[in-house]
């Protein structure tokens, strides 16, 4: 059987969409950090596309990793020559595949620190964009400040050519480009964070300013970190994904990936040594990204949350299982309202109609989107997703009692055990803090709400306590399908 490569490109079925354009011309202009699943189906296509129309040729992706994990990364795309290919997957069961070539290179820290280094401080770099999950970024949620407190992160404030962190080796490469001359660049992040430029900045600023103050001021000056709203749904890859292909076009790909059809990027457009024209593609550039991140957040995001303790404890194993189910649907009904006051408002946008759509596109049973996954790293996830809402919503006297659901279902699902009596496994960096606060609620309920590391002081506002306890408590000694019925006769709160 074949192997995805360049020089098998021309060989593969019509029916599969390869690059036409010459990969051989590309030149990288982005270095990539946390080339992931995400990355891959979404910033790398509209790359892809750009080139498919003959621009943005100097513009190519090189990826890069600093986690020992990465490693896998290289050994999967370096024998293809970088490419992959990306099957868009229709509610209606059809299927769309494509090969992408916007990537054309991948450096490895733990392997090649210096050539990471070097490839960040080429004047040829202009952007360097990040997806680093939502906890990669080291802020104090509630401070919003930079918390330089994890092990690797230290070591590389120790270390004189550290390398272990995205902040160590961008900040090696900076000071390479001060010494050399050689001005600053972008630094873009496309994580689900809200305001993701400002704590990009606060992140890469605040590291710098521990370990050389001189080139933090000079960062100041000539780098620039846009906001951005990134959204597609894209799995992890599976051994399916790679049957696929092999039954069905006849070529193996190490490491193919699938993906909803839908897609969005909305980018501010603060650049330091310019960019993609990314409007050809379908990106839409403004002024303020704020009214879509926060519609995107807090509703395709939130909405995520919402669904994924519930549905888990339940028994269901995918978000469109738990989409399908009468009582989930009820719930995240009454979650959108909730969430809509606290919106800004988007000309031509309805945010009622945008909710039921993110609904629809997590309802297309073809993703196979585990809730394992959206259960995942929930310490980093609900206290940028969902208390947002919670406190606009307290600031204005509005409801909360959807939002404590969900709370609710989280303290419930920390505790490790399903309804079935099945064990969870609980995957979150907090998650021997969380699951010993979590089996402590017999004794006392509020024992998960009291950590205000990631509650802040919600265990002192009287509205959202009140609502959080009546949940759990019917969670906890009803069931969560009563408890959604309950909940659902109660109303606001």
């Amino acid at each position: 059987m074949q192997e995805l490569s360049n020089a098998t490109l021309a060989s593969l079925p019509a029916e599969v969409t390869v690059p036409r354009y010459d990969r051989g011309t590309l030149r990288s202009g982005i270095v990539h950090l946390g080339v992931g699943q995400f990355h891959r189906a979404h910033q790398a296509v509209y790359l892809d596309e750009l080139m498919r129309q003959g621009t943005a040729l100097d513009w190519a992706i090189c990826g890069a990793g600093v986690r020992p994990r990465d490693a896998r990364i290289s050994a999967a795309l370096v024998p293809q020559d970088y490419l992959y290919t990306l099957t868009a997957k229709e509610a209606d069961g059809s299927r769309h595949s494509r090969v992408i070539g916007s990537l054309n290179g991948y450096r490895y820290a733990a392997g090649e620190p210096a050539a990471l280094v070097a490839q960040l401080a080429d004047p040829a770099i202009r952007i360097v964009s990040l997806t680093i999950t939502e906890g990669g970024y080291g802020i104090d949620p509630t401070t919003g400040g930079f918390t330089p407190e994890s092990a690797t992160i230290q070591a590389d404030l120790r270390d004189e050519t550290p390398h272990r962190t995205a902040f160590g080796v961008v900040q090696q490469a900076m000071r390479l480009r001060r010494s050399r001359g050689d001005g600053g660049l972008t630094i873009m992040s496309c994580d689900n964070v809200e305001h993701n430029g400002r704590v990009a900045s606060a992140a890469f600023l605040g590291f710098a300013d521990l370990k050389d103050p001189g080139l933090a001021q000079w960062m100041r000056r000539n780098l620039t970190f846009p906001s951005s709203m990134v959204d597609r749904v894209a799995p992890g890859t599976v051994d399916a994904d790679r049957g696929y292909l092999e039954q069905t076009y006849g070529y193996r790909d190490r490491w193919p990936l699938t993906c909803e059809p839908f897609r969005q990027w909305v980018l501010e457009d603060t650049f330091a040594a310019g960019r993609p024209p990314l409007e050809d593609a379908g990106v839409e550039v403004v002024t303020d990204v704020e009214p879509y991140e926060l519609m995107k957040l807090r509703l395709a995001n939130g909405t995520h949350q919402a669904l994924g303790y519930f549905g888990s404890l339940l028994g269901h194993r995918y978000v469109h299982e738990a989409i399908a189910d009468p009582d989930i649907q009820a719930l995240l009904a009454r979650y959108l309202n909730e969430v809509v006051p606290t919106l800004r408002p988007i000309a031509g946008i309805d945010p009622h109609a945008y909710g039921r759509s993110v609904t629809a596109r997590f309802g297309n049973p073809e993703i196979m989107d585990p809730l394992t996954r959206i259960c995942a790293d929930t310490s980093d996830r609900i206290p940028k997703f969902l208390l947002p809402v919670v406190t606009a919503q307290l600031a204005a006297g509005g409801p909360v009692r959807q939002c404590a659901a969900v709370v609710a279902s989280w303290a419930r699902y920390a505790e490790g055990i399903d309804e079935q009596g099945r064990p969870i496994d609980v995957v979150d960096p907090r998650r021997d803090t969380l699951m010993a606060a979590a089996r402590k609620q017999d004794a006392n309920p509020m024992a998960f709400l009291e950590d205000r590391s990631v509650f802040g002081d919600l265990a002192q506002r009287t509205p959202f306590v009140r609502a959080y306890l009546d949940a759990l408590e019917l969670i906890r000694t009803k069931g969560v399908r009563v408890a959604l019925r309950e909940l659902a006769r109660r109303g606001d709160l």
